[in-house]
């Protein structure tokens, strides 16, 4: 009786020290997280534009005009929030890469009570976003996009331009030339 007892014992002991073996083995595997958009290639693209900023442009008289441009990765980091200060003018963008239509969105306020979307992708090493077709005073189609050119680490150009000729042709609206601060 006593081999039985110690028996019964010590298959009691393994089994509850096998049982979690058992019952991880079993249990079922949780789905790898997808992966975020911000964490892909393509989510990178805007990470050129991240940082401070000393901002001159020329204004419609031909008098330079200077600013500042601050874009950060925020909500972990995942959405590129630009704070825009000029003369007469401040604005907030805040940009984020879509997977679904592999493009990137952004959407721009600022103190004027401005509202603005965009779409667009990087492409032959430049940024172009675009807003959708208006019609300008003359009753034609306008389209206005915003280009980030001529890119290198400390330095970019941004040129807002516009075309009423399906793109055949763009007018220069606003230029600025960024150049990082040290």
């Amino acid at each position: 009786m006593n081999r039985f007892r110690t028996s019964a014992a010590v298959f009691s002991a393994l089994l509850l020290l096998c049982f979690p073996l058992f019952a991880a083995e079993s249990a079922p595997q949780q789905p790898p997280k997808p992966q975020r958009p911000c964490d892909t290639s393509e989510g990178g693209q805007l990470d050129f534009w991240v940082g401070d900023w000393a901002l001159t442009w020329k204004d419609a008289k031909g008098n330079t005009q200077t600013g500042s441009n601050k874009i950060e990765k925020v909500l972990n980091q995942c959405i590129i929030q630009e704070n825009f200060n000029g003369p007469g003018l401040e604005g907030r963008s805040w940009s984020v890469y879509d997977p679904k239509t592999k493009q990137w969105r952004q959407t721009w306020v600022d103190s004027n009570g401005s509202y603005l979307e965009f779409t667009g992708a990087f492409a032959d090493g430049k940024m172009e976003l675009r807003m959708p077709a208006t019609k300008g005073p003359d009753g034609k189609s306008v389209v206005r996009r915003m280009v980030f050119h001529d890119i290198k680490k400390d330095s970019l150009t941004w040129s807002w331009q516009s075309t009423n000729d399906g793109g055949k042709t763009w007018k220069d609206l606003w230029v600025i030339q960024y150049k990082r601060k040290a």
